[in-house]
């Protein structure tokens, strides 16, 4: 209950953004159906994309990023079927630094008040997150599924950033 009403808070956060801001949501994907490979998303994968939809659904998402890997656009999905857009993957090329440079390049190409959706894996978010200003990122475990960071772009301002979780609690790993 306490994570569905953290996400719906989240709606007046993405709709008003403090000044003239872009918003950028960073996820790591959902629950994925087997260990190894690339797997779609579980059943609870499933559910947990829908509630990430949900939650920025008042967020002006005018672009989601993921990976090549099919469980960051299936959890990208909803959210970008809800805006009216395809999610846009973006290779790994380059290495982690530089993914997570073309990553936040592309998130600071949006208007002013749009929101942003990445969806990355638990190696890559935390590099995105600081690549963005983020100076501090959550780190993300293999069992993490449930963690969100907010991160407002102001500019040349410092960003304002916001660690919450959404959906269902993560299952203990």
């Amino acid at each position: 209950m306490i994570r569905r009403i953290v996400a719906l808070a989240l709606v007046p956060l993405l709709a008003a953004s403090p000044g003239l801001a872009q918003t950028v949501v960073i996820v790591r994907h959902a629950e994925k159906a087997a260990p190894s490979g690339d797997p779609d998303l579980s059943p609870a994968g499933q559910v947990r994309a829908q509630a990430l939809a949900q939650a920025l659904s008042g967020g002006q998402v005018v672009r989601v990023l993921v990976t090549p890997l099919k469980r960051t656009g299936q959890t990208g999905q909803p959210t970008a079927q809800a805006a009216g857009i395809e999610p846009v993957a973006v290779p790994f090329d380059g290495g982690d630094q530089a993914h997570a440079g073309r990553v936040a390049d592309l998130a600071r190409a949006v208007p002013v008040e749009a929101t942003v959706l990445i969806v990355g894996h638990s190696n890559t978010v935390g590099n995105i997150a600081r690549a963005l200003g983020d100076p501090a990122p959550e780190a993300i475990t293999d069992c993490d599924y449930d963690k969100m960071t907010v991160i407002h772009l102001h500019g040349t301002a410092p960003p304002t950033v916001i660690h919450t979780r959404y959906g269902a609690p993560t299952a203990a790993c």
